[in-house]
């Protein structure tokens, strides 16, 4: 069986996000699907089998953290959209089956991979006591993300409060289903992106997410209604950094990026 290492949201290597990429006949047992994601331990780790034609949609996609499955991932969505179109296994528009429903990726001459994702249902909610403390800056606002993405959004002051957070991880396992994403605005928009986010996940076993693409159909229409454009680009500032692509269409939210096949190999067991 081939397994691929494929860096998300980038155009170069060991940047991005990367994702583990395995396409299967069938799915096995769960168990060894999570065995599978905790040796290559990387944040997700997709697998996916193709479905019989006719159908709603073309393959079946599930997600793995080296701890436990996830119900969206948009990162390693894009990664196997990149693998069925670089390795021919898939031509045109494909249609991922998927514990978020119907999923679509399309990819463009380019490389560009678009992912039609949903539009996360935010909602105001009080600042929960002991989130600017765990994550180390005062909170000017927090959103619920929903049952799909599962985070707590907060916003903070500026831009260098965001890149500047050391939060105190174990602290931040309380406050959300799956983590937390601090958000702000870009300090210049005419550096090519117009608005931050950091993305930490310690309930599924990620400290903190390179590029995550689920929490961008959360930050899309938050800074689609702040700053009154429907397509927006959003840089995740966290070390390996990446661009994410963003247009609010009602109840979907658009993702764009591009990915590179960083290992390619042979699973053994």
């Amino acid at each position: 069986m081939r397994i691929r290492i494929v860096d998300a949201f980038t155009d170069r290597p060991f940047t991005g996000n990367p994702a583990g990429v395995m396409l299967l006949d069938a799915f096995p047992e769960d168990s060894w699907l999570r065995n599978v994601a905790l040796e290559i331990n990387h944040a997700e780790t997709a697998f996916a089998h193709p479905l019989p034609e006719g159908g709603e949609a073309d393959w079946a996609l599930r997600w793995f953290t080296p701890a436990t499955e996830v119900a969206m991932c948009g990162h390693a969505t894009l990664a196997t959209a990149h693998v069925l179109h670089t390795t021919g296994a898939h031509k045109g528009p494909v249609r991922f089956a998927t514990l978020s429903g119907v999923l679509v990726a399309e990819t463009a001459e380019d490389g560009t991979v678009t992912l039609d994702f949903p539009t996360a249902p935010l909602s105001a909610v009080d600042v929960p006591e002991g989130v600017a403390q765990a994550l180390g800056a005062p909170v000017l606002a927090a959103f619920d993300t929903g049952p799909y993405v599962g985070d707590l959004v907060v916003e903070l002051a500026d831009e260098r409060a965001v890149r500047a957070l050391r939060p105190d991880h174990k602290a931040l396992t309380t406050h959300s289903e799956r983590g937390i994403i601090a958000t702000a605005r870009a300090e210049d928009p005419a550096a090519g992106y117009d608005f931050v986010s950091r993305c930490f996940f310690p309930n599924v076993g990620i400290d903190e997410d390179p590029v995550t693409g689920s929490a961008h159909t959360a930050l899309a229409p938050l800074w689609s209604q702040r700053l009154g454009r429907a397509a927006l680009t959003g840089l995740q500032a966290s070390p390996r950094s990446g661009l994410v692509r963003t247009e609010v269409r009602g109840a979907r939210t658009l993702l764009g990026g591009r990915a590179v096949t960083a290992v390619e190999g042979e699973l053994l067991v």
